[in-house]
């Protein structure tokens, strides 16, 4: 699957961002927000690495991560390149 067309939405960015400046975030959801954040430049072609999906993944499976750390991580998770095995 090629990433070219997927970049993070402003809502995204904006959450990310937000979840960034918390000094209270733990460090897979600061993974995951900068991963996010990196994609918002719609100039550049970048995709989520494996590490920072990896964390999103947990972010995401975690109940007591806020909304706004979910929404970066799910962000920087769906442009992660699909390996073409």
């Amino acid at each position: 699957m090629n990433n070219e067309n997927k970049h993070t939405g402003k809502d995204a960015a904006s959450a990310a961002s937000d979840v960034l400046r918390d000094g209270r975030t733990a460090d897979d959801s600061k993974t995951a927000g900068g991963s996010a954040l990196s994609q918002a430049d719609k100039s550049k072609d970048k995709s989520t690495s494996e590490e920072a999906a990896e964390r999103s993944s947990k972010v995401l499976q975690d109940d007591d991560t806020s909304e706004k750390s979910k929404t970066a991580a799910g962000s920087a998770l769906s442009q992660k390149e699909q390996d073409k095995n």
